[in-house]
């Protein structure tokens, strides 16, 4: 996009449409990479009956314009200069802005180690399932099913609990950084959970989404 300003892994945009009669609306969108140029990659999940996403997903075409404010935020975000290690934690499309952080750390060819803790319905709801499928060296990725599991998965699907984060995530001894990303109520849980193990609140930075129409 000319004249993007460039982006730090985990901000986000806000995008308008505006239709013939005048009428317009707005959503906010999590940037899916690290900062390319003018290149800015969105991971927009469909609601159906939504305003914006229908459009987005399924009309949109090459050559059409959308207006783009942003990007927004300072707070959850990750620097490659940084040295900590990192726990994501993410619930569905929470994922979006922690992929970003996972992307930003490869192109930098950064060695501060990650661990990503991913919960999801089933399956077929993973984003970027080939990507995380092989992830990076220093990258380690967790899945946690909360309503239906692959065969042969061995934990139970079940929301994220304590032992899923204290099994899989980073011990609070190490000071990590922790992420948390994801619908309210699951970030409001994820971030107890953590606190609950011992990690410091202050190293608990969290981004959450509720409904919005799309």
């Amino acid at each position: 996009m000319p004249g993007w300003p460039g982006h730090l892994a985990g901000q986000h945009v806000d995008v308008r449409l505006t239709a013939e009669d005048g009428y317009s609306t707005q959503r906010s969108y999590s940037l899916a990479g690290p900062s390319d140029g003018e290149h800015v990659e969105l991971t927009v999940q469909r609601v159906p009956g939504g305003e914006v996403s229908p459009y987005l997903t399924e009309v949109m075409e090459v050559g059409d314009q959308v207006e783009l404010r942003g990007p927004v935020g300072g707070w959850f975000v990750w620097e490659p200069a940084a040295k900590t290690p990192v726990l994501l934690v993410a619930g569905g499309a929470g994922v979006v802005p922690l992929m970003a952080m996972i992307r930003a750390r490869r192109t930098a060819g950064s060695r501060a180690p990650f661990r990503l803790v991913y919960s999801l319905r089933d399956p077929g709801q993973a984003y970027y399932a080939d990507e995380l499928r092989h992830p990076d060296p220093g990258l380690d990725v967790t899945r946690v099913y909360t309503r239906t599991a692959p065969d042969g998965f061995a934990r139970r699907p079940g929301r994220l609990t304590a032992a899923d984060l204290a099994g899989s995530g980073r011990p609070p001894e190490y000071e990590p950084d922790c992420y948390v990303c994801g619908p309210t109520g699951f970030v409001e849980k994820a971030a107890e959970l953590l606190v609950s193990l011992g990690h410091e609140p202050g190293r608990i930075r969290t981004e959450r989404f509720g409904p919005t129409g799309g």
